[in-house]
């Protein structure tokens, strides 16, 4: 299952597979056809309150990545997430500018530790 990571305002490309971005809410100033969004997967973004909290701040991010991970837990979207996965590679998309800490990079290292469900790899 590879997943990639790529901000929603990057150009689209053959590789990406399914693109899915993981924002509740829609990035400003982007046209849906411009972004080619094959799923916009609000169910799989953090909370509000989560995000807020988080801030995109380099210190806070490994208690987001855990705070995160309690809130997948129980999420059906999950298994749609790695159904896609197992057909080949799909884009984790977010807005935010920050490009190391946030929601789609902590996502794809939950992902990568299979902590969600006790399995390994992504």
């Amino acid at each position: 299952m590879p997943f990639w990571v790529k901000r929603v305002y990057d150009p689209p490309s053959p590789e990406d597979g399914p693109r899915v971005l993981l924002d509740r809410l829609w990035p400003r100033g982007l046209f849906k056809e411009k972004a080619q969004v094959d799923w916009w997967a609000k169910e799989l973004a953090p909370s509000d309150g989560l995000r807020r909290w988080f801030g995109h701040d380099p210190e806070k991010y490994p208690e987001f990545v855990r705070r995160y991970r309690e809130e997948l837990k129980e999420n059906p979207a999950l298994a749609r997430l790695k159904a896609l996965g197992e057909k080949g590679a799909v884009t984790l998309l977010h807005g935010a500018k920050e490009r190391r800490y946030n929601n789609a990079q902590a996502l794809l290292a939950i992902l990568e530790e299979g902590s969600l469900t006790g399995e390994r790899g992504v």
